[in-house]
């Protein structure tokens, strides 16, 4: 009995010690991201800890797939290894897949070049069976071309990217290089959208084309001359970029009041919303220029909720 009591009486102590080393994890690991940029080919042991972790957890809850990206030979920003969710794990449910994970590779493979620095569609959430995802922009075609090159020249000449066995229409024989080439990558990268089931896009892009030296080096789903991704619905909700973000920064981390300049000759991406979800929000979204950082993303953020939570799949 007096053990009993002693093991009880040391159980809070224990628990509060496990606590604490829990919340000095926590706050290494915040203080690993915020001062370590993540390359997938310089991993070290408390890189291949943390990625290990992360799938245990990922484990608990989802039946999951994997996308290789060893020595980030797809992208050098995301994981080695890309955790796909495929569904929430449940016991009364058998084991199989949603997806064939050799095409999904596949398709990621092809599609890497469409978006800014090899940042393909991604799906990170799983929630009620869709998969919210992330990527870059698309890229311009002065990435395109110096990308393209870089990947023939290190391949020995040989680079396979773009091996397909469907044919394009008959009618991009006549078009120019630049449109053949976007009608290749883009093209992929809608099958791969296509096989994710994707059927929102929303651009946070401030600009319609981000344009550095007088170059067009990315450009976005919705200023596609070639109207590719017409088939998907496209909001335009333009929110401001890393640089916006020094100026939060420098004001001790305080959003109230800070509102971004809508005013500069770069900034030319309206806000654009379809009516089905701009109404019975209770915003008036003509003000979006007025608001501050924290109201802009309270509504932002409400906007993206009701597109997740509507019956639409």
């Amino acid at each position: 009995a007096a053990g009993r009591r002693a093991m009880l009486a040391a159980s809070p102590s224990a628990a509060s010690g496990l606590s604490f080393r829990r919340s000095e994890e926590i706050a290494d690991l915040i203080d690993l991201f915020s001062k370590t940029q993540y390359r997938a080919k310089e991993v070290t042991p408390r890189v291949e800890a943390i990625e290990k972790r992360c799938l245990e957890l990922f484990a608990r809850d989802y039946k999951y797939s994997i996308i290789q990206n060893s020595s980030g030979d797809v992208c050098g920003h995301y994981p080695r290894q890309i955790v796909f969710l495929e569904y929430e794990s449940e016991l009364e449910k058998m084991s199989f897949h949603t997806v064939q994970i050799s095409k999904l590779q596949d398709l990621v493979n092809r599609s890497k070049l469409a978006r800014c620095r090899g940042r393909f569609v991604c799906p990170v959430i799983l929630y009620n069976g869709k998969h919210i995802c992330r990527s870059a922009t698309l890229a311009g075609w002065g990435e395109l071309y110096g990308r393209t090159g870089y990947n023939y020249i290190f391949s020995g000449g040989s680079d396979d990217t773009w091996a397909d066995s469907e044919e394009f229409p008959e009618d991009s024989e006549v078009r120019n290089g630049d449109s053949q080439l976007f009608d290749k990558v883009r093209g992929h990268d809608i099958k791969l959208l296509r096989y994710l089931s994707v059927r929102y896009i929303c651009d946070l892009m401030v600009e319609n084309k981000k344009v550095k030296f007088g170059l067009n080096v990315t450009s976005s789903e919705k200023v596609d001359k070639a109207q590719r991704y017409a088939d998907f619905t496209l909001l335009s909700v333009p929110y401001p970029g890393c640089e916006f973000f020094k100026d939060y920064k420098d004001r001790d981390y305080t959003a109230e009041g800070l509102v971004f300049n809508w005013n500069q000759d770069h900034v030319d991406a309206p806000l654009t919303i379809p009516p089905c979800f701009s109404q019975n929000l209770n915003i008036d979204w003509t003000q979006y220029q007025s608001w501050d950082l924290v109201e802009q993303t309270q509504n932002y953020l409400k906007l993206l909720l009701h597109i997740i939570n509507s019956d639409g799949r």
